[in-house]
């Protein structure tokens, strides 16, 4: 009671700058009633609890961008994806330009062995090379007339044949490489008629290797016959040479 009594009269006191002469100073409220007089001011008491926490304010205006940061470490490889769907086939491009002209190659050799001959007398001899001194083509001076052999001056597969007229007798002739027969061809002669006899064969041969036609057997088979209307001929030519 008496504490309220001091404050009471501490708000009856003239404030700062407050006119001092009053024209009628302010009469003090009556105490209450039971106060006691000669009061004293009591221990001051202990301070309160916390009060509980008020609600969250609202939120604040964002802030500036902050500075870009530093990049990061570069991650893993992934894995392969599929192959994506084929496109479409683009338009057809311009022709290039045209290359320089390329140098002049090394003419490829031609091998040629070729002959073609034929019978002017008729034959009389058995067991002995044909003798043909007709020539109708011998460029390479492969065939000797001499001695009635082709001469082999380029290894290869050849092509030789023969045409032969038989006249008054029975013809049995043979084709020989390197003193061996290695073709027959037989005619029998029919009486009072000019007949014909031929054969053919490929032969591989060396260089050095000879080719010829003779009568074979004895002088009962050499019915080969030729005069300015009947021919007996010998040819043979070079097909391809060995590439070895």
């Amino acid at each position: 009671m008496l504490l309220l009594r001091a404050v009471l009269l501490l708000l009856a006191l003239p404030t700062r700058g407050q006119d001092a002469t009053a024209e009628k100073p302010e009469v003090l409220p009556p105490l209450p009633k039971g106060a006691c007089t000669g009061w004293m001011a009591g221990i001051p008491g202990h301070p309160g609890h916390n009060g509980t926490p008020g609600r969250d304010g609202r939120d604040g205006t964002p802030g500036e961008k902050g500075e870009k940061g530093d990049p990061g470490l570069a991650g893993p490889k992934g894995d392969t994806g599929e192959s994506g769907v084929t496109g479409a086939e683009g338009p057809r491009g311009f022709p290039g330009i045209s290359g320089r002209k390329g140098e002049p190659g090394e003419g490829a050799y031609v091998y040629r062995s070729a002959f073609s001959v034929g019978l002017e007398n008729r034959v009389a001899v058995p067991s002995v090379p044909i003798r043909f001194t007709k020539i109708f083509y011998n460029q390479q001076n492969h065939y000797d007339s001499t001695t009635g052999k082709f001469h082999c001056n380029i290894a290869g597969l050849y092509y030789f044949s023969y045409h032969i007229t038989v006249y008054m007798k029975d013809v049995k002739v043979s084709l020989f490489k390197k003193d061996k027969a290695v073709l027959f061809t037989y005619d029998q002669y029919q009486d009072k008629n000019v007949d014909q006899a031929s054969g053919s064969v490929l032969l591989h041969l060396e260089v050095g290797d000879q080719v010829w036609l003779q009568v074979y057997g004895d002088g009962e088979h050499n019915g080969i016959y030729a005069d300015n209307v009947n021919d007996s001929t010998f040819t043979g030519f070079l097909l391809y040479h060995d590439t070895n």
